[in-house]
């Protein structure tokens, strides 16, 4: 790599680093501020809120990262342009191209380091997401539920106490369960205690009743009890105890290779296929994105002239195939048959952005013909010259030739 590439590498790489800081910053606090319920209502302490939020991040990556290079890319010719860099290229015979090696490279790693987050990294931490969701879940009925509040672990889920023993017993409790229309339940007892046991904790309440109304019953049923047991992790409502991954948080070969007892993969085996190809797919976005910002500010201009709407446009253009890919890739769910479309995208972009740069191309580059041609007039000169050498001419005398 030449100095001049090695300069815009570093120039290029200083401002995808701090872009991609900042950008995975805000999409940090804006998950914070989804998941601030964790330590308002939920009870949960820093170290878990921490965790969970970040995450989160790692499925945002594939989105972030190529927005990232497509800012600094932007920012990087611009600067180069109005400190007339460019114009100095263009004037040594650098043609646009050249630029094409350090921001290449550049996209290279981050493509590499997209592949990694989605084949690695994402389903990775999606499943110890879902694995700290359960934990807060579980602790919820021991940590959270405080005297005198009424608790909501979710919808239709309201749980009181009237005091907590030292012990860490729960006097006075209630709890009434509607997520059931059919059968809506309400326990009253006088005492509670969380008991777990290997990876199941359970409510027990000890001296109490049940309040059942069935849906087609005028009247309630009323049962009276002296010890209870409620297993807490059905506090979240599912058919069965089977814990079924999404495909967002399975591995790579899992997609390739789906179970087909799977309920998702029969239910929708399309969610598999369109996974599976976004995550080959995003990758080519960074190329695009480089390909696109080439075409739109490439070319070396006057610092008189204003490259707004180079800037704009270059942002505007790489977005929209972005935004199509995210279309293309919720459309492939239900058809399956759209899956070549995830590479049409990305790839569209490349091409459109390679030929308006050749295009716009200055200085051009001869064609192989024109230089054939010019090779061969240029050799039929000197052997003219080697056969009809130029004699130099001595003074005509005055009035000869009359």
């Amino acid at each position: 790599m030449r100095i001049l590439s090695r300069y815009i590498f570093r120039q290029a790489a200083g401002a995808l680093v701090l872009i991609l800081l900042s950008l995975t910053g805000v999409v940090w606090i804006a998950v914070a501020l989804r998941q601030i319920e964790l330590m308002t209502s939920q009870g949960q302490d820093v170290i878990r809120f921490l965790a969970m939020t970040t995450l989160a991040i790692p499925s945002m990556m594939a989105l972030i990262a190529p927005i990232a290079l497509l800012i600094a890319s932007i920012h990087v010719l611009n600067r180069l342009n109005s400190d007339s860099e460019l114009i100095v290229m263009a004037a040594g015979g650098t043609p646009a191209w050249s630029l094409i090696k350090p921001l290449g490279l550049l996209a290279l790693l981050v493509a590499m380091g997209i592949a990694t987050v989605n084949h690695v990294v994402g389903p990775w931490a999606q499943q110890k997401l879902r694995e700290l969701a359960v934990q807060v879940r579980t602790d919820l009925m021991a940590q959270v539920i405080q005297p005198w509040r009424f608790t909501s672990p979710e919808a239709k889920l309201t749980v009181h106490i009237r005091d907590r023993s030292p012990s860490g017993e729960l006097l006075g409790l209630m709890m009434h369960d509607a997520r059931d229309p059919k059968q809506i339940v309400t326990y009253l007892a006088e005492t509670g205690l969380i008991i777990k046991q290997g990876g199941t904790s359970y409510l027990r309440m000890d001296k109490g009743h049940i309040v059942r109304r069935l849906e087609n019953d005028a009247a309630p049923q009323i049962i009276a009890f002296d010890r209870y047991a409620v297993d807490i992790n059905q506090l979240e409502q599912r058919t069965d105890q089977v814990v079924v991954l999404r495909p967002r948080e399975r591995y790579t070969d899992e997609l390739l290779n789906p179970n087909p007892d799977d309920p998702v993969y029969k239910s929708s085996p399309g969610s598999y296929a369109s996974e599976l190809h976004e995550r080959l797919a995003s990758p080519l976005y960074a190329w695009a994105f480089v390909l696109v910002v080439l075409a739109f500010m490439g070319q070396a201009q006057t610092t008189r002239t204003s490259r707004t709407f180079a800037v704009v446009g270059g942002f505007v253009v790489a977005v929209l195939f972005r935004v199509i890919g995210i279309m293309l890739s919720n459309h492939a769910v239900v058809h399956p048959s759209a899956v070549p479309l995830l590479y049409a995208a990305p790839g569209c972009a490349a091409l459109c952005g390679a030929v308006i740069t050749q295009w716009r191309l200055y200085p051009r580059r001869r064609s192989r013909l024109a230089r054939t041609l010019i090779a061969l007039l240029e050799g039929l000169a000197r052997a003219l010259q080697v056969l009809w050498p130029r004699r130099s001419a001595g003074p005509v005398p005055f009035g000869t030739g009359g």
